[in-house]
């Protein structure tokens, strides 16, 4: 299944179309971009059985989002949602690996996961998170979720500080309230940092996530497959900011 959702133009001479896809030759181009794109970043293998793809087994019942170049036909972006009501295929959702989500079980409504979201690096920017955004805004709409959650990662290429950093700064400004804390399986050992050390390297996706109203759940987990530090994230679907809901899915929020 194939649906168009959405153009832009984010940078000129480029435009850019979302779909939301099952097809398995689109599927596999988004394993290649995430290859790409994490193995780069966290410097590690993914753990991949095949060379240059990244695939588990929640791709085969996840719903992909892609962003392609119009232009060039190249895959550029790439996300998949997995809803609460298709986790039995595969014992829950992937950030239950990672975190305790016993609290997150008892919230009334529904949830949905985002995973393995990236961006080509030559077309990180403003527009096309905003174009990746409005597409799972209207997934969520269309599909009534009431809660999205997903696990935000941070490179430990530096042996932890940045990640330390990062993930002290968010969840001084942006912490959940007790209801929807998780705790993490491995949890990342502490250094010593100053918790008035200041953080401008947020990752994109990340400070996408807190504009759009997202919260941190709690202490961070150590990922030692993908090299890096997971904060488990959650976004109240009825909250989106102002700016944001009026923007992404029509209303008056």
């Amino acid at each position: 299944m194939t649906a168009q959702t959405a153009r832009a133009n984010p940078r000129r001479g480029r435009k850019l179309q979302t779909a939301l896809t099952r097809n398995p030759e689109l599927i596999q181009a988004a394993q290649r971009l995430r290859y790409r794109v994490f193995s780069e970043e966290y410097g590690s293998d993914l753990g991949a059985t095949t060379p240059g793809i990244d695939a588990d087994a929640f791709d085969d019942v996840c719903e992909h989002l892609i962003v392609t170049d119009s232009d060039s036909g190249e895959l550029v972006a790439t996300t998949r949602i997995l809803h609460e009501s298709e986790t039995s295929a595969v014992g829950g959702f992937y950030s239950s690996g990672e975190f305790d989500l016993s609290a997150l079980h008892l919230l009334p409504g529904s949830v949905a996961e985002l995973g393995r979201t990236c961006v080509h690096p030559d077309y990180r920017n403003g527009g096309t998170i905003a174009l990746l955004w409005a597409a799972v805004a209207e997934y969520l709409n269309q599909r009534k979720v009431d809660y999205l959650i997903g696990c935000a990662s941070i490179s430990m290429a530096d042996g932890g500080t940045k990640a330390w950093r990062i993930a002290r700064h968010l969840q001084n400004e942006y912490l959940s309230a007790p209801q929807f804390r998780v705790t993490p399986r491995r949890a990342l050992p502490h250094l010593t940092q100053s918790e008035h050390e200041q953080s401008d390297d947020v990752p994109a996706l990340i400070r996408a996530y807190m504009r759009l109203g997202a919260k941190v759940c709690g202490e961070p987990c150590w990922d030692p497959e993908f090299r890096c530090a997971d904060l488990l994230v959650l976004l109240e679907v009825s909250n989106l900011t102002a700016r944001y809901g009026r923007h992404f899915m029509g209303r008056n929020a």
